[in-house]
């Protein structure tokens, strides 16, 4: 686990994050994580007591077990991705066994993963750390690619197995995501009966989001993602960090019309600083209440000090964790473990506060 100091060095030009005190959303007007979040947050809900109970599992296992905050490692790239460009620069995942392997080795809450990765080793693990269920995935053998989340399995089969969770996407925006919602708004709600917790990846994709600059990581269009996520009662959201703002504005330009925004969004409610744009994520999943985890993106060279700098942005905003794979399991195994336990040292150092 990183000090305090070590976490100030692989922010180096971002140090000034741990230093900011002027969010336009403060967090009074927030529910920030706490040690028993799903007495705080769920036991007034709709969930029943075997999703409660879930969840609470998820919150008391690993190394952030009772903070409140959660790591998750999320491997469902070889469906995503194509297991030739998520595995090749370390085969050893090909075997499903070390998926689970790393996540136990990390401290993980729990990890989240295809069907087939999750069944083919669940009597020796599913009772050892939370499994989350990715039901639906984007099929790329199709000619040419199609992008399309596609159902891959049930909600009965991840309830057979042991898992605690399930999890899908919606591409948000897309030609697709009408059935998309009504789909997984479904599978969520048979999950909740069979008293599992979702997990719902909020990501958009249209070219049209594409303009002077990519908006797919927009903080306000991703907000709505969100607040449409929530919507279908998706426990947790999982989001990009928000990279900029104004797809409203942009998508509204030349005369076109695109949904409807208040420019309060940008100028009262946020600013440039990263921090501020993920609290405004937050803002749509309720204020809060149900909790924000952020993912940790594609592998890249100084990929410790990104991972750390997203988690230090999300838990500044307010948010609930990381979800991170590709940062981890693209590495040697040590030198995964070692990538997510300084994630989760951002979580457990108490000097650094929601701003």
């Amino acid at each position: 686990m990183l000090q305090t100091k070590q976490i100030q060095e692989l922010l180096g030009n971002d140090k000034s994050l741990l230093d900011f005190s002027s969010p336009k959303i403060k967090k009074e007007q927030i529910i920030a994580p706490e040690k028993e979040m799903v007495d705080k947050v769920f036991m007034g809900s709709d969930r029943n007591n075997r999703v409660l109970g879930n969840l609470n599992r998820l919150y008391h296992s690993g190394h952030l077990a009772g903070t409140g905050y959660v790591s998750i490692l999320p491997v469902d790239q070889g469906v995503e991705h194509s297991a030739a460009a998520s595995f090749a620069k370390n085969p050893m995942y090909f075997d499903s066994e070390n998926i689970v392997k790393l996540a136990m080795a990390a401290g993980c809450n729990g990890v989240a993963s295809t069907l087939g990765v999750l069944g083919s080793v669940s009597r020796k693990y599913a009772h050892k750390i939370p499994f989350i269920v990715k039901l639906n995935h984007n099929e790329l053998l199709t000619s040419p690619n199609t992008f399309d989340q596609i159902l891959f399995g049930s909600v009965d089969q991840a309830y057979n197995m042991g898992a605690a969770g399930v999890g899908a996407t919606i591409y948000f925006g897309s030609a697709e995501s009408d059935r998309q919602i009504v789909e997984i708004s479904k599978m969520f709600a048979y999950a909740h009966e069979k008293g599992l917790f979702t997990i719902l990846w909020c990501y958009l994709r249209n070219s049209d989001f594409k303009k002077d600059k990519d908006y797919h990581a927009s903080a306000d269009l991703t907000g709505q993602a969100n607040h449409l996520g929530v919507t279908i009662e998706a426990d947790i959201i999982k989001q990009k960090l928000p990279e900029t703002n104004g797809g409203y504005k942009a998508l509204n330009s030349d005369g076109k019309k695109f949904g409807r925004y208040d420019e309060r969004i940008y100028t009262e409610l946020a600013s440039d600083n990263p921090i501020d744009l993920a609290r405004y994520q937050l803002m749509n999943n309720y204020a809060g209440r149900i909790p924000l985890i952020n993912s940790g993106g594609a592998s890249g060279k100084n990929d410790m000090a990104a991972a750390v700098r997203t988690a230090v942005v999300n838990k500044r905003a307010g948010g609930s964790g990381l979800i991170l794979g590709r940062k981890a399991f693209q590495k040697p195994f040590e030198d995964g473990v070692s990538i997510i336990e300084a994630v989760q040292s951002v979580y457990l150092d108490q000097s650094i506060t929601v701003a």
